[in-house]
């Protein structure tokens, strides 16, 4: 594949296998800052191991990930941890918040690890709570809060540091299907504002629907819907 103009994070023949199961067979991948890529498909397609080779959490056995011009695999732990810390953001199905924190000190962390001191953190983080609608449980913990709050939270968590790209992994697979959908809208709408990229796994259309554009993994293949007659 060759790499579109402008394209903000790239992947070029990647290939990542697990025994006998190849999980990703020679996919191509690319978006472009502030695009909303779906990636679609049946559990154990292959799109969660996409996501994290894309954000360098799973090296790949062959094949290449580029973000901004550089080579993921050629940076240090240090410096992927960095890259994750600072211009990545990550939502997961289940939030994963920290229990003993409060959802303002959740939200503030990231900024917090950066080192960012506590008053200037916890001021951004209330107004990305704000833009999220969940600024009025910041003083209660992770396990006071309704599970669709929750995963509001942290998305607040994911965009509080204005990352270049944030990966969201099935974010609303643990919600019914009203609180998904304003989480959906609430994501989609922060991340825009933000001017970032947006990875989104799911198997379910109705959250694709959000996106510009979709991927169908399947077999540990991909191919872009977008060309597709």
């Amino acid at each position: 594949m060759r790499i579109p103009s402008g394209t903000l994070l790239a992947a070029q023949d990647l290939r990542k296998a697990y025994g006998s199961t190849h999980a990703l067979d020679g996919v191509d991948f690319s978006i472009h800052p502030g695009e909303i890529v779906a990636v679609m498909g049946p559990s154990g397609s292959g799109k969660s191991t996409l996501l994290h080779c894309l954000a360098g959490i799973v090296p790949p056995d062959s094949g290449s990930v580029t973000y901004a011009g550089r080579e993921i695999a050629g940076m240090s732990d240090a410096g992927r941890s960095a890259l994750r810390r600072s211009e990545f953001g990550f939502v997961f199905q289940f939030g994963r918040l920290v229990p003993e924190l409060t959802c303002l000190e959740n939200v503030a962390l990231p900024l917090r690890l950066n080192g960012v001191k506590r008053k200037e953190a916890e001021a951004t983080a209330l107004e990305w709570m704000a833009q999220l609608e969940v600024d009025h449980v910041g003083g209660r913990r992770p396990g006071e809060v309704s599970g669709g709050q929750g995963q509001r939270v942290a998305i607040a968590r994911a965009l509080v540091t204005r990352p270049r790209v944030v990966f969201a992994d099935e974010p609303t697979g643990a919600l019914d299907s009203l609180n998904g959908e304003l989480v959906m809208r609430l994501l989609t709408e922060a991340a825009r504002s933000a001017g970032a990229a947006v990875v989104l796994v799911t198997h379910e259309t109705r959250v694709a629907a959000y996106s510009d554009r979709e991927i169908l993994v399947r077999d540990g293949r991909a191919r872009d819907m977008e060309h597709v007659i």
